[in-house]
């Protein structure tokens, strides 16, 4: 029984769970609250998703652009990068409402190294995690991690990218590690790691639709 306690706790604490309880975190907060009052002084009052937790639970995501390799090593730089200025800008700003209407109100949402260019680009990161999952899920023991991989990148990092950065990627693919290597290195087995994938892709979603829909409120196109 003290060997599977031990089994327990180390499950309990691999990347993938301690990713999953952040943003469920960070879910349950967007969840309805009704009949329940705020102190003045909450943090809960505060109107809005609060940067400061937004980037706390973002930062553990890096460590799966590292557990994926050479081929998403530019997602993880630009990735890791993005989310450092906005732990910057977290000292300044109280929510993700406030970084976007001040660069709607000076016209900078689009301006590289703004705060709301950051932003849309860690959450392309958090929309690139959920779709590696949702493709990796839909595959078999013996289907390649590449193929995976690639429809995901494809689908949701390609056309924001240039044509060399897209050429790099995919070369890179061809390195990424197998499906039982992957495994090993999240600390996951088959049974653990499907209900993992599946926690994060159903409490990142609602995460991402507030993304949007912060940019959508203000008039502001996704496509870029």
């Amino acid at each position: 029984m003290e060997q599977d306690m031990i089994e327990n706790n180390t499950r309990v604490n691999t990347p993938l769970s301690v990713i999953t309880e952040a943003f469920e975190d960070l879910a349950d907060f967007l969840k309805p609250r009704r009949n329940k009052r705020c102190d003045e002084n909450d943090d809960e009052s505060i109107d809005g998703l609060r940067l400061d937790a937004f980037c706390s639970a973002c930062t553990h995501v890096s460590v799966l652009f590292g557990c994926l390799g050479f081929a998403f090593k530019f997602a993880e730089m630009e990735y890791v990068s993005k989310v450092r200025d906005l732990v910057e800008a977290s000292k300044t700003f109280e929510t993700l409402q406030n970084i976007l209407d001040l660069d709607v109100e000076n016209e900078t949402v689009k301006t590289p190294g703004s705060n709301s260019r950051n932003l849309r680009r860690v959450r392309l990161g958090l929309e690139l995690i959920r779709a590696i999952f949702e493709q990796f899920l839909l595959t078999d023991e013996y289907y390649s991690l590449k193929d995976a991989a690639t429809k995901a990148y494809t689908q949701v990092c390609a056309p924001f990218h240039t044509w060399a950065v897209r050429t790099a990627v995919y070369a890179g693919m061809y390195t990424l590690p197998t499906r039982e290597q992957l495994l090993l290195r999240l600390n996951e087995t088959d049974q653990s790691v499907e209900k993992n994938m599946r926690r994060y892709m159903e409490v990142s979603r609602p995460i991402i639709d507030y993304i949007d829909k912060l940019y959508i409120d203000r008039n502001i196109k996704l496509n870029w």
